[in-house]
């Protein structure tokens, strides 16, 4: 069955060619195209396009889909285009004529991006929950370890003194940022594009409103053509908001395998959280975060492919947008998945205790030994000159108990100060 059926049969393999997976990737927004069909067959009801017992049908087979989904018994079978057809079909198999009455004042344009509208809403949500708890995790470990000093690194050279707590509350911290931007992109989302048929809209007296408001959207986009348009934006921005989001953790995951390795030594994990050789048994793999990383990566590729899918197409719909939904889908999916499997993992973090008096550290104090130098009123050009001075003559001995008392800093997390920034849900 098809939408657009007019009683002839298409060819086989452009039907292939069209359809794609389209089946399968729908079984990810079916339950809120349901959701959108109860709004709008109540708007129907309230304008009288459908009487209150065709409504109340119309309700019982909806709810009826919605338990198929729920418990998992839904599926929509080759002989469907997609998920829509596949619903409409089952409406009317159980309904009869007012089954076909669900279409009125709606085109399979507006039912698709309603429902990816609401698919990108909850997801974000829930995202932004996962965010949390990998936020969370962070700051408790910061506060955990906040004692223990960690070399830091410019040019992957040794430079100055670190921590663990610093370590952890710097990405902790750089997570609010892609909060601030999630936050944004749910609003772009929250908006209803019910109503907008084809994209400019019908000629019925609908109540865009009521489904607006039965659908829980903050508000709704007003022009038609604009809703239409929103085909792709919505995909860039959700693209962008998840690819800056995947950037942070990328790099905290690299960070956790570069100080896994032998040479660096700073962290473990407990063997069962590490892979092996199939030929060097001494081998502890951090696959989870390099696999972390390679996915992390890939999401951040998104962005450009959804750019150049939709780049300079001209008003009205396109099929292009139909090869949005899946690696948008499939983004989510994953982001959700590395947000669980890295919190989860780094609980787990085994922190070692570093020999800051290791050779290989012993320049790590010389900013501070020249402070020291200023502070007793040395001009900061000639202590700079004299330290450097000792470390070409091999002289140099640091000052290991100097203290970062500045806000941000070593010796002042202000982890209290990180956790109140974190943005109000």
């Amino acid at each position: 069955m098809k939408l657009w059926d007019k009683g002839f049969s298409i060819d086989q393999q452009i039907e292939k060619f069209t359809v794609g997976n389209d089946r399968e990737i729908d079984m990810h927004i079916a339950k809120y195209d349901v959701q959108a069909s109860l709004a709008h067959a109540i708007m129907l009801e309230s304008i009288g396009i459908i009487s209150a017992d065709e409504l109340k049908d119309l309700k019982k087979g909806l709810a009826e889909l919605a338990s198929d989904l729920e418990n998992g018994t839904f599926i929509i079978e080759e002989s469907f285009e997609d998920v829509h057809s596949k619903i409409e079909w089952e409406l009317t198999k159980k309904l009869g004529e007012v089954g076909k009455k669900i279409h009125t004042a709606r085109s399979r344009n507006d039912q698709v991006l309603v429902a990816l509208q609401l698919y990108y809403k909850e997801n974000l949500a829930i995202v932004n929950d996962k965010v949390k708890g990998l936020f969370d995790t962070l700051l408790n470990l910061a506060e955990t370890h906040k004692e223990s000093l960690l070399p830091g690194y410019t040019h992957l050279q040794v430079a100055m003194p670190s921590s663990f707590g610093l370590w952890f509350s710097a990405y902790a911290e750089l997570l609010i940022d892609d909060v601030y931007v999630l936050n944004a992109v749910s609003r772009v989302v929250d908006q209803n594009p019910l109503g907008s048929a084809a994209g400019y809209g019908s000629s019925f007296p609908i109540d865009r409103d009521l489904t607006t408001k039965e659908l829980e959207f903050a508000t709704m986009k007003y022009n038609v053509v604009a809703a239409q348009l929103s085909r792709g934006k919505s995909e860039r921005s959700i693209a962008s908001a998840l690819g800056g989001l995947c950037n942070t953790i990328s790099r905290f995951a690299m960070d956790v395998c570069l100080y896994m390795s032998q040479n660096f030594n700073f962290i473990s994990f407990p063997d069962e959280l590490t892979t092996g050789s199939s030929i060097m048994p001494h081998k502890k793999n951090p696959d989870v975060f390099e696999l972390i990383r390679g996915k992390c990566n890939k999401i951040q590729a998104l962005h450009t492919e959804m750019v150049m899918i939709t780049n300079n197409l001209p008003t009205g719909y396109h099929r292009d947008f139909q090869l949005l939904k899946e690696n948008i889908i499939a983004a989510f999916e994953d982001v959700k998945d590395i947000l669980d499997i890295c919190t989860y993992s780094i609980q787990q973090v085994i922190v070692k205790d570093i020999d800051l008096n290791d050779e290989k550290y012993q320049y790590l104090f010389t900013v501070d030994s020249i402070n020291n130098l200023v502070v007793d009123g040395m001009s900061f050009r000639e202590a700079y000159q004299k330290i450097g001075g000792q470390v070409q003559a091999g002289t140099y001995k640091p000052d290991l108990g100097k203290q970062h008392s500045h806000v941000g800093s070593i010796h002042n997390l202000s982890l209290d100060k990180i956790a109140e920034k974190y943005p109000k849900q």
